[in-house]
């Protein structure tokens, strides 16, 4: 496969009243193979938005490069921007301007020949399903349908890349699976797709995952890969009273560690058969009433707590 985006130890720092902040990014190299749809995860402030800021041209990075669409992001910018498609996670549309008007707006400073641009719009209008709502102004949008009308208008020039900066985010979960409906029709197309997401579900959706904390990236990988490297199996268990379940937890040297989601909690464990056995007793012969026990699917989340967990360990 053709490699589409790849960066050589980006490091990002910010001038804070005259010193330099720590490191945004710290060594950051990357790889995204063409037609791929990559996740980047990680918290607030791990770096994500300041990577895809640098390879989208709108910022520099204060040493290493990138190359996007084969092309170097510090000597060849006006190549690049072509070839992409950006998507900020802040609203970055024209308020006053109706749908109709920012498509046709964005059309013409991406360089949409006016012989294309109504075949163009009339295709995107019908994709992000927003036909009937041309002449309403962008102010006046649901927050879904904004974010669909943003990935429109990043997708006017048609774009080979797609760079997405938490394009889910304030939105209710109708307007996210609705958005996510669409991108499946764009990485269908031959699209590459760059996704930043605080939402493991969505990471669970990437060909290839990154996950970032403090600048550096942890580990990259397939999610089923990722998976696969945790050092221990989970079970879920669901017990009244909740203070007696958490208290057999608590002591039961079967368990690693636990975390509570939603009304039963997921614990960590090396023998997952093992473990229930034990457990099943403890809980039993301490009074509660045991309504579900069992081995559990291992999934991003778990991923990604387990790493976090190591890297306060570590400071």
């Amino acid at each position: 496969m053709t490699t589409t985006i790849e960066a050589y130890h980006l490091i990002k720092r910010y001038p804070n009243q005259g010193k330099m902040d720590p490191a945004a990014l710290d060594g950051v190299d990357l790889k995204i193979e063409s037609g791929q749809l990559y996740g980047l995860v990680g918290p607030d402030g791990a770096g994500k938005t300041t990577l895809i800021r640098i390879l989208s041209t709108v910022i520099l990075p204060t040493s290493g490069t990138a190359k996007v669409a084969g092309y170097d992001i510090l000597k060849q910018a006006q190549k690049v921007r072509p070839h992409l498609g950006y998507m900020p996670q802040a609203f970055s549309l024209y308020p006053d301007l109706s749908v109709i008007e920012n498509l046709r707006f964005f059309a013409d400073i991406n360089g949409v020949p006016k012989s294309k641009q109504k075949e163009r719009i009339d295709d995107l209008l019908d994709f992000a399903r927003l036909s009937d709502f041309t002449s309403r102004r962008s102010e006046n949008l649901s927050g879904g349908m904004r974010k669909k009308l943003a990935l429109a208008c990043a997708l006017i020039h048609e774009p080979e890349i797609l760079l997405l900066d938490e394009p889910t985010t304030g939105v209710d979960p109708v307007s996210r699976r609705e958005l996510w409906q669409l991108l499946a029709k764009v990485i269908e197309r031959g699209v590459t797709v760059l996704v930043s997401t605080p939402y493991m579900d969505e990471a669970e959706r990437c060909d290839v995952v990154s996950i970032i904390f403090q600048g550096k990236m942890l580990v990259s990988g397939s999610p089923l890969d990722l998976e696969k490297q945790l050092p221990f199996q989970m079970i879920e268990v669901k017990a009244k009273p909740r203070g007696v379940l958490r208290k057999v937890v608590d002591n039961s040297k079967e368990v690693l560690s636990w975390r509570a989601v939603g009304d039963r909690l997921r614990l960590s464990v090396n023998d997952p058969a093992g473990a229930q056995s034990h457990l099943r007793s403890e809980l039993i012969e301490a009074g509660a009433d045991v309504s579900i026990l069992r081995e559990a699917k291992i999934g991003m989340e778990d991923v990604f707590i387990h790493l976090m967990e190591q890297k306060e360990k570590q400071a």
